[in-house]
């Protein structure tokens, strides 16, 4: 009988069931797809539900998950709210647009060139104050969900605005972030570094250091620390001596640097220059960029890595020589 049939249960299922109903499907065409995949009976009465009701103009096309035991009004409801099933796009913090490009690709989303091209995009770029040759470092690592076959535009336009907000609320506008203060002389890369002073960066270049933060240390705990020490390089004009900008500049991923790359010259070689890179070398995470803004107050210059994923920090070239030695001399005697 009609006037029970909207709220009969539809076929026994075990599990949920996920239809994709297409635009232009008719009610006919999407009462098939729906009894297919035992979502409801195959029978003319839900046709004639969609009709009585007169809401076949307003169902909408996409990806959805029914449940087991759905009743032809629970169906037709969901149909009219548009809840698609949402699909997630995770970008882990420290990725290389490259690597962004692939991930975006491999999900499905889109070709790694048609990401590139549009990661290139001054207009969309322009939009959210990018004034760069693409967007590397300004998406936001995140787990973002999307419905099927979203738009790569749209993947993209909602990474640059998830980083705009947390820039935003860290602090960080289109302006500089701290006070300014007069650029000191030039110092040797070997001298002492007197007392913390404040260095002012725009929002390009809090980017820029935060990415080379993500890449020297994944201790959220460090990252202030080695924030301090390449605030402090950068205010008395000493070298970064980052080695992940020198992987980066040569695309040399993975394999060990020599000392013929650290020499190579490119506008990402912080051994080479002074200052920072022209731009970031990765898109970093909320911590790494916090760490900018909030850095250690610890006067530390220099920083050596103790092969136990941790760093030790120094305060003079002496002290640093000293942990560096000690990390060689504990290397040597495991290899024993």
């Amino acid at each position: 009988m009609m006037w029970r049939y909207p709220d009969q249960p539809g076929p026994a299922r075990a599990e949920a069931a996920t239809v994709e109903i297409p635009p232009g499907a008719g009610i006919v065409g999407i009462k098939e797809l729906l009894a297919q995949a035992r979502i409801v009976h195959d029978d003319p009465r839900f046709v004639l539900l969609v009709k009585l009701t007169g809401v076949a103009r307003q169902l909408k096309a996409g990806e959805y998950a029914f449940a087991p035991g759905m009743t032809p009004r629970a169906v037709l409801a969901l149909l009219l709210s548009g809840r698609v099933v949402q699909h997630a796009i995770t970008l882990a913090e420290g990725l290389t647009l490259a690597q962004a490009a692939d991930v975006v690709s491999s999900g499905g989303w889109g070709s790694r060139e048609d990401f590139l091209r549009l990661a290139a995009d001054s207009e969309l770029l322009g939009r959210f104050g990018v004034n760069q040759a693409t967007a590397e470092g300004y998406l936001f690592p995140d787990t973002y969900f999307f419905p099927k076959r979203t738009p790569l535009r749209t993947v993209i336009t909602a990474m640059l605005r998830r980083m705009d907000r947390v820039l935003a609320e860290e602090g960080v506008g289109n302006g500089g972030t701290t006070p300014s203060s007069p650029p000191p002389p030039s110092v040797p890369d070997n001298e002492t570094v007197p007392a913390v002073q404040a260095v002012a960066m725009t929002r390009h270049e809090v980017l820029t250091l935060a990415s080379i933060i993500e890449k020297e240390t994944a201790l959220p705990g460090e990252r202030p620390l080695v924030a301090r020490v390449f605030l402090n390089r950068l205010r008395l004009g000493m070298k970064l001596q980052a080695d992940p900008t020198v992987i980066y500049g040569l695309a040399k991923f993975g394999v060990p640097l020599t000392k013929a790359d650290l020499e190579t010259e490119t506008p990402y070689n912080t051994y080479t220059n002074r200052g920072l890179p022209v731009g970031p070398i990765c898109s970093p995470g909320r911590t790494a960029i916090a760490a900018v803004i909030h850095p250690s107050l610890e006067d530390y210059t220099y920083f050596v890595a103790q092969g136990d994923g941790t760093h030790y920090f120094s305060k003079n070239l002496d002290e640093h020589n000293s942990a560096v030695a000690r990390y060689r001399k504990k290397r040597l005697s495991n290899k024993e």
